[in-house]
């Protein structure tokens, strides 16, 4: 009897096969070089392959930097409410140039919209802490939770004293 079940082998798979799966990767929802690097790690090419399969993605728009970068900071300020530290930490975790990044922060995020997200943030959660009595805990507790969020301590600062001022 052999040692060998069909989890010891690993699927091989040619460079178009490849090319394609990236291909429906990046067409999911925009990525950036980083992701799509540590995805085709996974297939175990030689350097020539990989650098030939991003250049293609590139090439056919699949990949696209700064799309990605544009597309990711809209996404994370309208639906999970992040703030600018929290964005420039997760881009900068992917290797995203910060000359982008701040471009990215130009274009995608309305002050007045990114100031409503953070009072709201800022009233659902002291909302939320019924059960703490204290005001002071009470405030330090929403602080902690928008900064992190990612919002920069200042505008936090001007939320939290609104805040106080109407209860």
């Amino acid at each position: 009897m052999n040692n060998f079940s069909k989890d010891n082998f690993k699927k091989i798979y040619t460079i178009n096969e490849i090319k394609d799966k990236m291909a429906k990767y990046c067409l999911y929802q925009d990525r950036c070089h980083w992701e799509v690097e540590k995805k085709i790690r996974e297939f175990d090419l030689i350097p020539e392959a990989k650098d030939e399969i991003i250049f293609k993605l590139i090439d056919y728009g699949f990949l696209n930097e700064e799309r990605f970068v544009h597309s990711y900071v809209r996404g994370k300020v309208n639906q999970k409410m992040w703030g600018r530290n929290r964005l420039r930490q997760e881009l900068k975790m992917r290797q995203i140039d910060l000359k982008m990044i701040d471009k990215a922060f130009k274009t995608e995020i309305d002050p007045e919209k990114y100031w409503n997200n953070l009072e709201k943030l800022a009233q659902k959660k002291y909302d939320s802490l019924y059960s703490e009595r204290e005001s002071f805990k009470k405030l330090n507790k929403v602080k902690a939770f928008l900064l992190y969020k990612g919002y920069e301590y200042d505008l936090i600062n001007e939320a939290i004293s609104l805040l106080s001022s109407k209860k």
